[in-house]
């Protein structure tokens, strides 16, 4: 069986990517493939067209940090992809690890209880680990044991919670991929992508763009069925020493209309983790 090819494809996803005329490049004709051919990658980038076409094929796998930086200029990545882009030539196989169930510190169910916000845990691979009752009056989707993925993809009722779903599940897919990183050949992984990719046409065409982007704050909209429009901030915190879990928050800005909707959804006996059984992902 032929090893993964994680930095080939990358190149070859990036460089069918990017437009001739953003890199000055003047477009003659009907040209047959999308995107740079390969030997106007390699020019552009400094480097021969023989050793740019044994990186896409996946013949050398552990180019210098000069080549890789000189061809995210080429492709125009941003600091995140760029940087997962040195990350697929560095990484080595990681040793074979018993799955173990991924368990939420004390400290951080405490803060879900007490945040007063929406707010969950969930792990690399953005199941949910633990969520507070706000986040799941926000969004059912959000409890323990669901895969955030496999809602927005594949559940009508979440769908129609985003108004701005073509702008959501593509932020949502590039942030998966940067959390998993040069991990895309773990078993469980390859499941998760597999299934999805065979569910939905959405999913399979955004993987494919191998797009990444920080694990950071941003905002959303979400069409609450009960209090209207939703305008949220929302924060993503990592969570240290636990295998990649991640705390998210979402807030409003104070006085608004959306945080009043906030208030109305909030449970009246809220002050209690859903805590529920975690499945056994393994230590992320």
């Amino acid at each position: 069986m032929s090893r993964p090819n994680a930095l080939g494809e990358y190149l070859r996803a990036r460089r069918e990517l990017t437009d001739p005329a953003d890199v000055g490049l003047p477009v003659v004709g009907v040209r047959r493939t999308p995107g740079l051919r390969r030997e106007e990658v390699a020019t552009l980038a400094g480097v021969s067209a023989d050793y740019y076409l044994r990186l896409e094929q996946g013949r050398d796998r552990n180019p210098s940090p000069q080549v890789l930086e000189a061809l995210a200029r080429v492709f125009r990545l941003d600091e995140a992809a760029t940087q997962h882009l040195l990350s697929l030539s560095t990484a080595r196989p990681a040793p074979a690890r018993r799955p173990r169930r991924e368990v939420v510190p004390v400290g951080i169910r405490q803060l879900l209880d007490a945040i007063g916000l929406p707010a969950f845990v969930e792990n690399r691979m953005f199941t949910v680990l633990a969520a507070n009752p706000l986040a799941t009056a926000v969004s059912p989707s959000i409890r323990p044991g669901i895969n955030r993925l496999h809602s927005i993809f594949l559940d009508p009722a979440a769908r129609d919670l985003y108004p701005d779903w073509e702008q959501a599940v593509r932020a949502l897919v590039a942030g998966f991929r940067t959390s998993v990183g040069s991990d895309v050949d773990d078993p469980r992984i390859v499941q998760l992508v597999g299934e999805l990719s065979l569910a939905s046409d959405t999913f399979r065409r955004l993987w494919a763009r191998h797009d990444v982007s920080a694990l950071a704050g941003g905002t959303m909209r979400v069409n609450h069925p009960k209090v209207g429009m939703l305008e949220l901030r929302r924060e993503k915190l990592p969570i240290t020493d636990s295998g990649g879990q991640i705390l998210a928050i979402y807030h409003a800005e104070p006085g608004s209309a959306t945080a009043r909707a906030l208030d109305a959804l909030l449970p009246p006996t809220s002050g209690e983790t859903h805590r529920g059984t975690a499945p056994d992902t393994g230590s992320a």
